[in-house]
């Protein structure tokens, strides 16, 4: 592993369908040597992963749209321009919360989503397969809780 120049052209990278959102990867941890990895996020209203907390910090930055986030049991609302940090620990969900797909910048650190997000891709099918989703987490370090 090692660190290397990337250049990501739009329409470009690996995409994936996750809880009904659509996440391409900018920057993956292989790229970084796992310091941190980078995903767009399209957010359709609703879409999105419910509270949840692991280790690693993430930061957002909301470009399109709005987002609702539920920050430590507390709803905040960012909107394009508006950027949010989460440190490791935190629990924390969001969900697109505009008309139009909301879209959104995620930076973890060091990079440790993108094998979550790669097995609710291959896994979740169907709506039955959603009760999955939490020993798909714990396998990836990610800790679902109630609101």
């Amino acid at each position: 592993m090692s660190r290397q120049l990337v250049h990501m052209k739009q329409g470009e990278g690996e995409t994936l369908n996750v809880l009904g959102a659509q996440v391409r990867f900018l920057c993956t941890g292989d790229q970084t040597d796992h310091a941190w990895s980078m995903m767009e996020v399209v957010l359709p209203r609703h879409a999105g992963p419910p509270p949840h907390d692991h280790a690693w910090d993430e930061a957002y930055y909301v470009t399109r749209g709005q987002v609702r986030f539920l920050l430590e049991g507390q709803e905040k609302v960012l909107r394009a321009g508006e950027f949010l940090y989460a440190p490791g620990g935190t629990l924390h969900g969001f969900q697109g919360d505009s008309d139009d797909p909301a879209r959104m910048l995620i930076m973890d650190a060091p990079a440790h989503a993108e094998a979550f997000f790669r097995d609710v891709d291959r896994e979740v099918k169907s709506p039955d397969d959603r009760a999955r989703i939490p020993d798909i987490g714990r396998r990836n370090q990610i800790f679902f809780r109630p609101a």
